[in-house]
Formats: C-alpha cells, structure tokens, sequence
C-alpha cells in the first residue's frame, strides 16, 4: 500500500484537513471522497482523522492509499521507461498506438503495454494517463499510478512538428476548434471550444518548417488543426493536407514534459524529454539535435 506522509507547516495550523489537502496539496475533492471510505485512508499522526478535524503544526498527515486491481488485458510490448517511481511512470510512445483501445485497435494501446509493464514488474494499479497523445504522435507520456499522482500533477509539454511550406518569426493561434460537419474525427477551425496556441519558428530546409509549440488549451487534434488553418499542415497529416511523401504519419513528437506537483514534491519542477523517433529522422535528416 502506499502512503503519502506530510507535515504541517506552522501557518497551517488551525485549519482543517480538507483545507490543506485541497489548497496546499491541490488533491481533489474525490480523492478525499475515496480516501473518508477507505479503512484508515486518513491518519493524522497515525491515528484515524476526519477531513474536518484541525490541524496542529508539526504533526505528520497520511494518506493511505488503496490497493487497486487491473481491469484490462497487458500485451507484450515493450516501450522505453523514462522514469518511475511509486507514483509515476512515464514512457516513449511510439507511433500508430492510441492511447486506449479503440476499434481496430482492442490490444495494441498505450494501456495495454502499461499492463503488460505493471505485470512483469509485480506491480497493480488502474491506467491513469495524465493526458492523450494522437495515435501517430510520438513522445512523453505521463502515467499516474493513484488518485493523488493525477490530480495533483500538472503537465508543461513541449511539442516539435515538422510543417510544410516555410514559416518565419512566432506567433499565437486563438482559433476555436470543433467536430467538423459529416465527420467524427477531423477537426476545423472557426466553431466549436476556444484553442490557443504558440509557436516558434526553429529552422526550414527543403520546403519543411521544425515548429515548437506550447499549448494553452488541449483540443483534440489543436496542433494539427492549428497549423493547417494557417496554411502549413504537418508533414505526413493528409487528414488535414499534409502530404506523406516523407513520412508516413504527422509528424509531431511530445519532446519534454515538465512536472509540477504540490503533492508530490520530489517530482516539482522535474523535466523528461524523449529523442527524435526513427522515422523523423530518416525523413528529416537535418533536424537539429534535440
């Protein structure tokens, strides 16, 4: 079972357990909620606690977490650790793999592999991606292995796209983006959710553009949608352009993920980055070193 320990600070004193887990710790409303019907899911000072009991300094808050049983099938795939400890795990996704099973898909997800992972290490938890990464985008993922690991997780991504066309300077998309007319997966610019997003030109060669982007808002397809809406689609992104004349998907990489966590602090501030996949650089030979 794991157990998150922390002590109270002097000037949180007086204050109730819900107030300094949800403030100080930015754990989540449910994450109390399961823990006040889990025997001893609440411990101040090793004794049972309720989320309205007041605080003293100095005195140790725990949270007990429960043990959780996987619900899905683990396939053998093998995917590049970038780090894990008891709270996280992050991993390279590669391409053609969605993140969970989907039509055509029911054994090669991200889940499945992270299943497979879990059993050959003696380990049992619930998937619990941070995020979703397109089936053809490659890159950092970020896996919570409990309630806490995701909800007091925020993620930074950095992304790098290869666009076609040549593109110069930064600039700021705030474009909305929804569900195209007649379609249930292509996206288009104008309707729909507000998006934001940022980029920066880094270098061009033989009619291609390397674009790192920074995004406000997490749409589905944001990236994709963005870029073709300005008249440089991602190389290999037919569905929105692109031709595959080079590489035979969009050709977007999660290059880093910065972490920021109050409730898990030795995981602040910490930063994972993943190389260029194979295939961008056979496509894309002259792509700086990452």
């Amino acid at each position: 079972m794991r157990v998150l320990r922390y002590f109270v600070p002097v000037d949180w004193a007086g204050r109730t357990v819900q107030e300094f887990a949800r403030k100080a710790l930015a754990l989540s409303t449910g994450f109390l909620t399961q823990q006040k019907n889990t025997l001893g899911g609440i411990l101040l000072d090793g004794f049972p606690a309720r989320t309205v009991d007041l605080l003293h300094s100095g005195q140790e808050l725990a949270f007990s977490l429960p043990d959780e049983d996987m619900s899905y099938q683990p396939e053998p795939w093998l995917l590049p650790v970038l780090y894990e400890d008891e709270d996280l795990l992050v991993v390279e996704k590669p391409p053609e793999m969605p993140i969970h099973p989907s039509p055509g898909h029911g054994g090669d997800s991200l889940l499945n592999a992270i299943a497979w992972h879990y059993v050959h290490t003696g380990q049992s938890h619930l998937f619990r991606s941070l995020y979703r990464l397109d089936r053809d985008t490659t890159g950092v993922v970020l896996v919570g292995k409990h309630r806490a690991a995701v909800c007091g997780i925020r993620a930074e991504k950095v992304y790098y796209a290869v666009c076609q066309g040549e593109i110069q300077g930064a600039g700021r998309v705030d474009v909305p983006i929804g569900l195209a007319p007649d379609s249930k997966i292509q996206r288009k610019c104008g309707l729909g959710e507000p998006a934001v997003t940022h980029w920066t030109s880094i270098c061009s060669q033989n009619g291609h553009t390397l674009v790192r982007l920074r995004l406000e808002t997490g749409r589905t397809h944001q990236i994709r949608a963005h870029m073709a809406f300005l008249g440089h689609p991602l190389a290999g992104d037919d569905l929105y352009g692109g031709t595959r004349l080079l590489i035979n998907r969009q050709a977007l990489h999660c290059a880093s993920v910065q972490v920021f966590s109050k409730a898990l602090s030795e995981l602040n501030g910490r930063i994972f980055h993943s190389p260029w996949p194979r295939d961008f650089l056979s496509a894309f030979p002259w792509l700086p070193k990452l």
